[in-house]
């Protein structure tokens, strides 16, 4: 039976409530282009951008490296099956090895996202199962994907509910050192951690955390799969979070940043996890085809050639001290590493801030109720870090929490000089 509607629809919220899939909310704007750390709307309206497509778009908008890389792939060759490489595969994965620190035991999965990147990795630790290894062990309040696998490994019960029964064989643990030590034994085929909780609001894991988490699965035999989807490619100032407690994991799951913008997910494997997959085991469709291996490849060069890890250490430290420097009542607590930032609230209002937020002009995510978090670009530099600041302190101030005099906010150090525009846009 035909359904067309009675009355046109009068504006692009009319046609996306009547059009899409009702699995989100409305949409904050109608964004129509972007360039570096900004993007516009269709009333020519400015944000600055810091939270950078949660954290998919490393190198900014329109950043000339991605431009190029897609424009000239896509002008010779887009996608091949999976019964043929290419070079750009190729070349990622020896890359993804390098950077990871697999090295040459180390083995590259290639699909089309963060959530597929996880549901290779849920099949992993099935592949561990030694005739006894029954349980997969994830954290309360962790996010690790939408499709069933990842769901199921997800602790947000709420998010669960609707779609059970969940694949079986998950338990979720609080994130404390007592929990993993009384739960991780021999019966325990995998243990799934995301090394800061990016969708529970940037929480970190308790100091030690990881480090204990290494000896326990490498006593029993357990895979330790870390997923690195908002955490990798620099963000927290590493290439990968774990590098900051000084561990290697069995296998990570990659995504978000990796192509900038172009869709793209791994697993990437170390030691004895990369011969746990055999022929036929897995696969997809789309996952590693010329087109963006080839622009992941040009944004992780990018990405090294600029230095853009170490940027996001600095930028990071560059933030923290300006916010804190705000002295504003309503921020309680500043999380996270680099360039992946949570701020905790003292009250509920972290959507009222967002909202106020978008009035200003900037764009920063309400978590949950409580919690904003900041995702920028890696590429931003100290002069978008003061219009942050301003536009903050504008919707601090709209909500009745105004930051301190302006002279304590111009004490805090600069960290260094500001980059040549030209690399950075």
């Amino acid at each position: 039976m035909t359904t067309q509607p009675d009355v046109i629809p009068s504006s692009w919220v009319d046609t996306f409530n009547e059009s899409l899939m009702r699995t989100m909310g409305q949409p904050l704007a109608l964004l129509t282009h972007g360039r570096g750390a900004f993007v516009w709307d269709e009333n020519e309206k400015e944000y600055l951008d810091f939270l950078a497509g949660i954290a998919v778009n490393s190198l900014g908008h329109a950043h000339p490296v991605v431009i190029d890389a897609v424009t000239r792939q896509v002008g010779t060759l887009a996608h091949v099956s999976n019964y043929f490489s290419t070079r750009p595969q190729l070349a990622l994965a020896e890359r993804l090895k390098r950077i990871t620190g697999a090295g040459p035991e180390g083995r590259a999965y290639f699909c089309n996202s963060g959530a597929e990147a996880n549901e290779a990795a849920f099949k992993l630790a099935r592949l561990n199962s030694s005739g006894k290894r029954t349980k997969i062990v994830s954290l309360t309040n962790s996010f690790h994907g939408r499709t069933m696998g990842s769901l199921a490994l997800t602790g947000k019960r709420e998010m669960q509910a609707p779609f059970d029964p969940m694949p079986g064989g998950v338990i979720h643990i609080d994130s404390t050192i007592a929990a993993l030590e009384a739960t991780i034994d021999d019966t325990v085929a995998a243990l799934f951690l995301e090394p800061i909780k990016g969708e529970a609001g940037v929480v970190d894991l308790p100091e030690g955390y990881l480090v204990r988490a290494r000896e326990l699965t490498e006593q029993h035999g357990v895979l330790l799969i870390l997923d690195e989807i908002q955490t990798g490619i620099g963000r927290t100032g590493r290439w990968f979070a774990y590098e900051h407690a000084g561990i290697k994991p069995d296998a990570v799951t990659i995504a978000k940043g990796l192509a900038g913008g172009i869709p793209i997910g791994s697993l990437v494997t170390f030691g004895w996890a990369s011969d746990l997959f055999q022929r036929g085991m897995h696969g997809s469709t789309f996952g590693g085809n010329p087109l963006a291996t080839a622009t992941a490849n040009a944004v992780l060069e990018e990405i090294e050639q600029s230095g853009l890890v170490d940027n996001a250490e600095r930028k990071g430290i560059l933030i923290r001290e300006r916010v804190a420097a705000l002295n504003s009542p309503l921020i309680q607590e500043i999380r996270g590493h680099g360039l992946l930032i949570g701020l905790g609230l003292s009250e509920p209002i972290a959507l009222k801030l967002a909202a106020a937020a978008m009035d200003a002009g900037l764009i920063i995510n309400a978590a949950n109720e409580s919690s904003i978090r900041l995702a920028p670009p890696l590429i931003i530099r100290e002069l978008e870090v003061d219009i942050f600041i301003t536009r903050l302190s504008v919707a601090l101030t709209a909500l009745g929490y105004p930051p301190a005099p302006l002279e304590s906010v111009a004490d805090a150090p600069d960290s260094e000089p500001t980059p040549d525009p030209e690399s950075t846009t």
